[in-house]
């Protein structure tokens, strides 16, 4: 008998990746929230898909030329362009009325509803350590948010629509990873949102006279293509039981663009949650690197 070593997903590499993806959606929520004072919602979120699809188009066009992309689940990429629309102008809406960390926060609860969903949908082992780190993290959320508090208003329930529609995209990001090329899916979910966005386009569109405007729009377009490019490498790399801790991380990224943009400073007990979220996020790096390290073995005669 011949011992078989099978090396397991690039787990860190996959950290890495979706770490780096959700300091882009950062910048694209703080610059969201400056443009959206000067730019209609749904324009923004118009140009957001548009500039995705131009970009992801011109980078397929050298090589498969006009023909599109082939994918064995154009349902599911439909889909995924849909959902992805949904989370955009859910987040957008809720910016024009929220600071971005608290906004952040918020969704952060999205995690727990990734981690079940992936338990029963995608069939991941999912261990008591690891629950009880997203657990820690959603905690230190509530910290942060402090439901019934002064600063519990109205505006924070559009978030709850956020998270739901951002816990399927992030199911179904992660199946189709596993199969479909990165650039492909890219394509479609850039086409889709701007397919969708554009029947609102003629009764919102406004001219713009400033530079600073076109500027955001543009910066807004290439954080949203960037990141979800890399949160699809990253899902093809890791499971999402592995990587959801790390999604907390976005609360820092979020609260560090609302000081530098909007001069927000976080009270003590929100430092205390960012806290709590950073010692989850660091157990789960190093849970996950120590699971990387153990190779799995199977016998073959």
């Amino acid at each position: 008998m011949t011992a078989l070593v099978i090396t397991k997903p690039d787990t860190l590499a996959g950290i890495v990746l979706l770490v780096a993806s959700l300091a882009c959606f950062a910048v694209l929520d703080t610059a969201t929230k400056h443009v959206s004072l000067g730019v209609p919602v749904l324009m923004a979120l118009w140009c957001r898909f548009a500039f995705q699809a131009v970009a992801t188009t011109l980078a397929v066009l050298p090589k498969r030329g006009w023909s599109l992309p082939p994918t064995a689940h154009p349902r599911f990429q439909c889909l995924r362009g849909l959902l992805l629309v949904s989370t955009s102008a859910f987040a957008f809406f809720s910016l024009q009325h929220m600071p971005v960390g608290e906004f952040t926060a918020i969704i952060m609860i999205a995690p727990l509803v990734i981690t079940l969903l992936a338990s029963l949908t995608l069939g991941e082992q999912v261990s008591f350590f690891r629950w009880m780190l997203v657990a820690g993290g959603f905690v230190g959320t509530l910290v942060i948010v402090r439901p019934g508090g002064e600063s519990f208003g109205w505006a924070m329930l559009l978030p709850l629509g956020l998270v739901a529609t951002n816990a399927w995209f992030q199911i179904l990001t992660s199946r189709l990873a596993r199969t479909e090329d990165p650039v492909t899916m890219q394509f479609y979910t850039g086409w889709v949102g701007t397919l969708l966005a554009s029947v609102a386009l003629p009764f919102v569109w406004t001219p713009l006279g400033s530079w600073v405007l076109w500027a955001g729009l543009g910066l807004m377009g290439l954080m949203g293509t960037v990141g979800h490019f890399l949160m699809i490498l990253a899902y093809a790399r890791a499971p999402v039981s592995t990587l959801t801790p790390f999604l907390y991380t976005q609360i820092g990224f979020a609260t560090l663009g609302g000081w530098l943009v909007f001069s927000h400073v976080p009270d003590d007990l929100s430092l205390i949650g960012m806290a709590m979220i950073a010692v989850c996020g660091a157990a789960g790096a190093w849970l996950a690197v120590r699971e990387s390290r153990i190779p799995t073995k199977t016998a073959e005669s």
